[in-house]
């Protein structure tokens, strides 16, 4: 069967915005309802249109609720009126006998001459204005579905010290927060973005973009190690300086696994391809630990420690490393210190190591006021045999 001109403009217009037909239709039925009212309705009046998909017909009811007393002739009937409008039309889907609160529909006339100007223009305004809501809610639900994601986007252009992002069907905001120094933001560009978070807006959907977020790292990382996803190799936790160093903490709770090497992949590919994106930036990975000790002296690596002596209470650790570690520990301008703290959550005080001569010496003093006694004796004892 061929459809109506109507119809067919209806579904183009579904196919080009990725809206359902559904919606489109209750979007023009709304507008529609809208211009009747404009031209030939009542104050208070409730019209409701309906589009036939096959014929392309449009019929206008008007919408009466059932009510004991009648106050507004154009939105109440009384519930006797219901019964002799119930009699006359003999319509199935109504109750012979009509309850307060019910609500009636009366067919209403058809115009004869269509709509005016004024209401053509209402009903064009009503179906820009509902489709675009009806937009902005799709496009809100798909992209709340990946906050917390990795998605992909093209540089469009820059707004202050804001990237705008093409997504496709939407665009999201490149914040100077989430950007990383050293990364190159030219227009066209593709690149991978963290999804941080999606908002409703004036505007409508808000969706913030970022390359800094330490959680990036862990997304790229869940995108390239698949035991990550299936849960038999954990991100504990993750310190990061953006387009600097980062440190990572993984665990696994099968004995045979070794959650670093799983994260590092054969020959470093799985550790390479999360480097390709981050540019500059380091990545330390190590292995996380139930005692607190045993943690900090695995996130200061590649510092070799002697001794870690911690406060639970004031959440601070006292590190003793060699002399020889003492720069690699603290690291350059302190970072391998900083990012460790912010891994294990302790405040890191690193001292050094006092040399083993000077402790043995601390050790021996009780011993050097017996050693030479002892051998003095013996010399004499000699000296006596002679």
């Amino acid at each position: 069967m061929a459809i109506s001109p109507l119809m067919a403009a209806l579904n183009q217009l579904c196919d080009e915005k990725g809206l359902s037909k559904d919606t489109v239709l209750e979007v023009v039925e709304a507008a529609l309802a809208a211009a009747y009212r404009k031209d030939y309705g009542k104050p208070h009046q409730i019209i409701r249109a309906h589009l036939d998909q096959e014929t392309g017909e449009i019929s206008m009811k008007q919408i009466l609720e059932v009510a004991k007393d009648v106050e507004d002739e154009n939105s109440q009937i009384t519930v006797k009126q219901a019964k002799k409008y119930i009699k006359y039309i003999k319509n199935k889907k109504y109750k012979k006998n009509p309850q307060v609160g019910d609500e009636i529909e009366l067919l209403l006339p058809a115009p004869d001459q269509g709509f005016g100007r004024i209401a053509a223009q209402t009903a064009k305004q009503v179906i820009t204005q509902k489709i675009q809501e009806a937009e902005r809610e799709i496009i809100l639900k798909e992209f709340e579905g990946k906050e917390g994601q990795i998605i992909t986007g093209t540089i469009q252009q820059m707004e202050r010290d804001n990237y705008i992002v093409n997504l496709g069907k939407a665009n999201g905001i490149l914040p100077r927060m989430g950007q990383v120094a050293g990364d190159n933001y030219s227009p066209s560009q593709r690149m991978k973005f963290y999804l941080e978070k999606v908002e409703q807006s004036n505007r409508g959907p808000r969706l913030l973009l970022s390359r800094s977020h330490p959680e990036f790292v862990v997304a790229l990382f869940s995108s390239e190690v698949p035991e990550i996803p299936a849960g038999t190799v954990e991100i504990k936790g993750i310190a990061r300086e953006a387009g600097v160093r980062s440190k990572m903490a993984v665990a696994t709770s099968e004995k045979s696994l070794d959650p670093v090497g799983s994260c590092v992949g054969q020959r470093g590919t799985r550790v390479q391809a999360v480097l390709s994106e981050l540019g500059e930036e380091k990545i330390d990975i190590i292995l996380w630990n139930e005692k607190t000790e045993k943690l900090i002296e695995n996130a200061l690596s590649p510092a070799k420690i002697t001794k870690v002596k911690i406060d639970k209470k004031k959440k601070e650790a006292k590190v003793m490393a060699p002399e020889d570690q003492l720069s690699l520990a603290i690291g350059k301008n302190g970072q391998n210190v900083r990012l460790a703290s912010k891994l294990t959550g302790f405040n890191i005080d690193i001292e050094k190591t006092k040399e083993k001569g000077k402790k043995e010496s601390k050790t021996a003093k009780g011993e050097t006021q017996e050693k030479p006694t002892k051998e003095l004796k013996d010399k004499e004892a000699k000296s006596e045999t002679k």
